[in-house]
């Protein structure tokens, strides 16, 4: 069995299993009472993340058997159906509301969340049109307009779910990789600058204003708009250097909403105190690194920006999750790849890792040398 899997990339494939494996110990410890409560089944959320994780392992296993070129013809077929799925989302009877958002297609069993999916496959179709337009990236015309018309429309379908952490989350990849792939920062500037008085109107409106006074005031509404946050803080306030102890946070008890999910990593800081979390820290730090290298070292362009832009993606969604339960960034509801529960995200989180895991058996990475500086 080890002699199969030698060829690939060891340190990203065990990180990713120890993630998931970690992250459905936590989810089982954030949710098993709230589960009792609401489902008469503490093991309820448990069973199913352990399913979506049986379900990501077997899909990363088999992708990462697939030549990654395989996913450039696939590029603009994957980005049209997200778009339509997107579009599904919004239609009353198709999308599935919860908590005020229309993020999920009802499906038997599960829910299906699009916008992850949309994630990988602006990846795929960023990587597959840079590697055919390298000489064009600098002209404004050709180099930078057609991605923008694409990222409207998936920003513009995620914003009317309401869904600005992912919409934020393909921004940040999109324009990262145009960086990287050579686009002029005064098109980057041009772009960022039009939109800002977009994205203030946003946040000046509804529930994201809301969302903006709690994280710059909290205390202002302790019992409401910035309860999440006090109760993020508090649970990592409580776990100290070595936490309470696995299982024996209190936060999860009805206080911490979307203790299971958006906020596990308060959990984490309770239950395991602030070593759990720089363990933790320092696994996702890990695998971005390994996975940037990989897109150094990938043979030809379109494996390096595919590479890069998976790196990218779930350094955005670790970074951005977090900086909220810290309260460095307002609330977004993104979830922490690995280890929050959702099938979606931990399915297409394992996926992109099969890719990665391909892409890294044709390449060669030198070990980390301080004396040659590599």
């Amino acid at each position: 069995m080890l002699r199969k899997l030698e060829n690939y990339d060891l340190v990203i494939m065990l990180m990713a299993i120890a993630l998931t494996c970690f992250g459905i110990v936590m989810v089982f410890s954030a949710s098993s009472v709230m589960a009792d409560k609401r489902y008469h089944d503490g093991f309820y959320f448990l069973k199913r993340q352990g399913l979506f994780a049986i379900i990501g392992f077997i899909i990363m296993f088999a992708v990462m058997k697939v030549e990654y070129h395989f996913w450039k013809k696939m590029a603009v077929p994957a980005l049209l159906l997200c778009l339509g799925l997107l579009v599904m989302v919004l239609i009353p009877g198709v999308g599935g509301k919860i908590g005020g958002a229309s993020r999920w297609i009802r499906l038997p069993g599960f829910n299906l969340q699009p916008s992850e999916m949309a994630k990988l496959a602006l990846i795929m179709y960023m990587a597959y049109s840079l590697d055919k337009k390298q000489d064009k990236i600098k002209e404004f015309k050709s180099g930078i307009i057609p991605y923008m018309i694409v990222l409207v429309a998936l920003i513009g379908c995620l914003m009317l779910q309401p869904d600005l952490g992912g919409a934020l989350t393909l921004f940040g990849v999109a324009f990262i990789m145009l960086f990287v792939a050579g686009t002029r920062l005064s098109h980057i500037f041009s772009i960022v600058l039009l939109g800002m008085p977009i994205l203030a109107m946003k946040l000046s409106h509804g529930y994201h204003r809301g969302r903006i006074e709690a994280w710059t005031n909290p205390w202002s509404d302790p019992s409401g708009k910035g309860f999440q946050i006090i109760q993020s803080w508090l649970a990592l306030g409580t776990g100290g250097l070595f936490g309470q102890g696995l299982g024996e946070g209190k936060q999860k008890l009805f206080y911490l909403p979307e203790a299971h999910t958006d906020f596990i990593l308060s959990v984490v800081g309770e239950e395991l105190g602030f070593l759990g979390v720089i363990v933790i820290i320092a696994m996702f730090f890990l695998l971005v690194q390994r996975a940037i290298r990989i897109a150094i070292a990938a043979p030809d362009t379109f494996g390096r920006f595919l590479a890069l832009g998976i790196a990218v993606l779930f350094a955005i969604e670790a970074t951005v999750n977090m900086g909220v339960i810290t309260g460095l960034f307002p609330t977004k509801g993104l979830a922490l790849p690995f280890i929050s529960y959702g099938g979606s995200s931990l399915v297409i989180s394992l996926f992109a890792v099969g890719i990665l895991l391909n892409i890294s058996s044709g390449v060669k990475i030198a070990p980390i040398s301080l004396k040659d500086g590599q």
